[in-house]
């Protein structure tokens, strides 16, 4: 099986293991067809990032033990879903990619470019 491959044509890279991230909690930002959020795009978390998904309706801020979620701080990288990306960086507030560890299909919903505005 063929590894999944990152925005800029190469391996995908991990994006953290802790907090432990990915639709799969495997630390690598990998789809498949039950993620119907498409959590592709490594992203380093910013108080403003969270805040503005905070009032989308998806708090990344309070911890879920219930689901071992443990909330995130400004800092912590996460696999987001690609459209809330993009969103937020409608909105002037998109936090900064690991392009390395950002699955290729994020292409499918903003252009490399724009993520190379925002890349660490």
């Amino acid at each position: 099986m063929a590894k999944p491959m990152n925005v800029l044509g190469g391996e995908l890279a991990s994006c953290c293991t802790s907090p432990i991230t990915g639709f799969y909690r495997n630390g690598y930002c990998e789809t498949g067809a039950d993620d119907r959020g498409v959590h592709v795009v490594c992203a380093q978390m910013t108080e403003a990032f969270l805040t503005f998904t905070k009032s989308q309706g998806n708090d990344l801020s309070t911890p879920a033990p219930m689901f071992g979620f443990p909330g995130l701080k400004p800092g912590d990288k996460w696999c987001l879903c690609a459209s809330r990306w993009k969103e937020a960086f409608d909105a002037g507030v998109a936090p900064p990619v690991d392009l390395s560890a950002t699955h290729i299909r994020t292409l499918e919903y903003v252009s490399l470019d724009q993520l190379k505005q925002h890349a660490l």
